[in-house]
């Protein structure tokens, strides 16, 4: 699945979200210098938003269909596993990764960014939670069980929050228990985004298990999502939660 994502990087460039920029700044402040690598970067979303805040950044991420996208958009990516990425002698002030840390071994990890952080650098994994309007979820969740019986969103009915707090507990714990790093800390940004229909009928086959179900199964199962978005209006406003945590290494 962590390799499914580039089988359509445009639209998962389009249609994922940024990150707060109050996120981005608070670790380039929180950082002794500019230099970034960005762990499972993907399409480059938020390596762009480091490289705009003056940032220079460094992609790493196993698909080589994500690092093209990427790399179009102007970010220097090289194509591998983290745990097998070979730094080369380089080192960084900041090792970041978005939507991704979950990807990579949690005992390897944490201890490679160790290695490769300067004196005072910084590591921050970080990604979105959200939970769409109940109609919405209910609608998504019920034509999973039909179309998708044995998907993990079929059966799945854990709010999304509780889901990401104890896997970012899980983060922070394996971070803690790292050589090299200091005990991390936790960090939350609240936001939101108003969807229309189309919007989140394109978001939605980005998401992990969608991204290979086959095409007439995903037609079916978005027709009725968006029947459920229509009979709110046609859109609906997104409160999202940005869970980071952060440790540096001292």
């Amino acid at each position: 699945m962590a390799e499914s994502f580039g089988s359509d990087a445009g639209r998962y460039d389009r249609a994922r979200p940024e990150y707060p920029r109050e996120l981005v700044d608070r670790i380039v402040a929180a950082s002794p210098g500019s230099d970034v690598l960005d762990v499972g970067c993907g399409t480059g979303i938020e390596a762009r938003q480091f490289r705009d805040a003056g940032c220079r950044v460094l992609g790493v991420d196993p698909d080589a269909r994500m690092a093209a996208f990427a790399r179009r958009g102007g970010i220097d990516v090289e194509v591998a596993k983290f745990e097998d990425w070979a730094p080369a002698g380089r080192t960084f002030d900041a090792v970041v990764a978005g939507q991704a840390w979950h990807w990579v071994d949690p005992v390897a990890g944490p201890a490679k960014a160790a290695r490769i952080l300067r004196p005072g650098g910084l590591l921050a994994v970080f990604a979105h939670v959200f939970q769409p309007p109940e109609a919405v979820a209910d609608a998504f969740a019920a034509a999973c069980r039909r179309v998708l019986p044995g998907s993990p969103f079929a059966g799945e009915s854990r709010p999304a929050a509780d889901i990401y707090d104890v896997m970012f507990a899980g983060f922070a714990d394996a971070i803690a228990k790292a050589d090299g790093l200091g005990a991390p800390d936790r960090w939350r940004f609240a936001w939101e985004r108003t969807y229309t229909r189309d919007e989140w009928l394109d978001f939605l086959p980005t998401t992990g298990g969608l991204t290979r179900v086959p095409p007439k199964e995903l037609a079916a199962l978005l027709s009725e999502v968006g029947a459920a978005i229509d009979d709110l209006g046609g859109s609906f406003v997104l409160p999202y939660t940005t869970l980071a945590v952060v440790a540096r290494k001292p």
